[in-house]
């Protein structure tokens, strides 16, 4: 078990930003955290980096303690934050190399090292260029490659692809999957959801500091399986359309506004059949009846309805 959390909490005065979080990775997992901003996503990342200190519980790293050695740590980790700063007046080579200095590799291993990763993030032609004037997606694939230069035993990235453009969203996504395909060990959050569902071996679905959620990736799409949520428009007769409904048996749950209505359902074609015809029967006007794509923010508002 590479990252093995206990009864995590934090309290900043007498807000609870972290509430008995229990979490374990193993070796070789895409771990994602998904959860809307304050549910205390970067504050897990931050204690298990060593850069905040947890008001109790513990977090153990590839077996090592973060609250009794986090010197240690910090040479098991990778850590790239969601803001970052980059220094003025370093070329690119100089700032691998820099960061290369600081983890005790020796110069010839940290020549041959940036070199490795700044091909792997596509920036080898930019070797010579000076940091501050990367672009902002160069930038971040920059210090990613930063974050890999001592080869941690896990990855810790807190928003990797926020801020970047559509084309440098794609760029870091298939450098993540490199990694992935490396064996690599990483621990990932993001607002970007159907993004994470590409990349997760499991994940962690994160509520107001607390952990609603836990998982293999195949067993939270397994736990969903048999639902379909269909979306039906109505010109009138709203009320009426969702008394009826309410009363087919295959219907779980009923959401909307207005003339739209979500309709979460178990069941196959008869039963999808049967709830319009049901509504065609009572002569509700049915403009529109179509099934909702199940991705990962439909799952993420379904796990934490029920949660909650």
């Amino acid at each position: 078990m590479i990252l093995e959390i206990e009864h995590l909490v934090k309290k900043y005065g007498d807000f609870l930003a972290l509430d008995n979080l229990n979490l374990k990775v193993e070796q070789g997992d895409i771990f994602g955290f998904v959860g809307p901003n304050g549910a205390g996503k970067t504050t897990t990342m931050k204690i298990i980096a060593g850069l905040l200190q947890s008001t109790s519980g513990t977090v153990i790293v590839d077996g090592i303690s973060v609250a009794d050695n986090p010197g240690r740590v910090k040479e098991k980790i990778g850590y790239m934050p969601d803001f970052f700063g980059v220094y003025d007046n370093l070329k690119v080579y100089e700032y691998m190399d820099f960061y290369g200095s600081c983890y005790g590799i020796p110069p010839r291993d940290r020549i041959r090292r940036a070199d490795e990763l700044l091909e792997l993030v596509d920036l080898t032609d930019k070797r010579d260029s000076y940091v501050d004037t990367l672009s902002r997606g160069m930038k971040q694939r920059l210090c990613l490659a930063r974050s890999l230069i001592h080869n941690p035993a896990l990855l810790i990235l807190d928003e990797p692809a926020s801020g970047l453009d559509p084309l440098a969203r794609i760029e870091m996504k298939g450098i993540l999957k490199t990694l992935k395909g490396m064996g690599k060990t990483i621990l990932i959050s993001s607002h970007i959801l159907p993004e994470l569902a590409e990349l997760c071996t499991s994940i962690g679905v994160m509520e107001r500091g607390r952990m609603v959620y836990a998982g293999r990736m195949d067993a939270l799409l397994e736990r969903m399986t048999g639902r379909t949520t269909v979306r039906i428009k109505v010109l009138k007769d709203a009320d009426k359309a969702v008394r009826l409904l309410k009363e087919q048996p295959a219907v779980v749950d009923i959401s909307g506004e207005d003339y739209t209505l979500e309709v979460v359902y178990g069941g196959g074609e008869e039963d999808l059949w049967l709830l319009l015809k049901a509504l065609v029967d009572q002569e509700i006007p049915v403009v529109s009846f179509a099934k909702v794509e199940t991705n990962l923010e439909n799952i993420f508002l379904e796990v934490t309805k029920s949660e909650a």
